[in-house]
């Protein structure tokens, strides 16, 4: 296992984000739509946050629905702007920390995904799963 391996060389390099002005039922039928379960919110070119399949459960019955499923439930999501229910104290890494450094942080703060940014832009994403996937190629 190399131990400098950079991030890059294993994060998601078109990630999917979405608006702050962007509604929630957009936000699920993205998470179903790519099978993902963390989407970076911005506000130009700046991330301003974190939504993940989890913040979505916590305020409906997404999970109650079959996940190949494309229409939503739309009426809890009404009550709520996805600023309300993103995740607004965000760690990110850049693109040259390496792989194990990722790792230790997602680790100490029981992350499972992290934004990859270099000079203020969303250059990519890193999860638990890429992770795992790396590990499992270097045996």
């Amino acid at each position: 296992m190399k131990k400098r391996t950079p991030i890059s060389t294993i994060m998601t390099k078109n990630v999917i984000t979405l608006n702050k002005t962007d509604n929630l039922e957009t936000a699920e039928l993205l998470f179903k739509r790519h099978k993902i379960r963390h989407i970076p919110v911005v506000s130009g070119k700046e991330v301003i946050g974190m939504l993940s399949y989890t913040d979505l459960l916590r305020i409906s019955f997404a999970d109650a629905v079959d996940e190949d499923e494309e229409t939503v439930e739309t009426t809890v999501y009404n009550m709520f702007t996805i600023e309300q229910v993103m995740a607004k104290k965000l760690v990110s890494v850049s693109s040259t920390m390496t792989i194990k450094q990722v790792a230790e942080i997602l680790a100490k703060k029981e992350f499972h995904a992290i934004p990859v940014i270099d000079d203020d832009e969303l250059v990519g994403m890193v999860t638990t799963t890429d992770l795992i996937n790396y590990l499992i190629e270097q045996f």
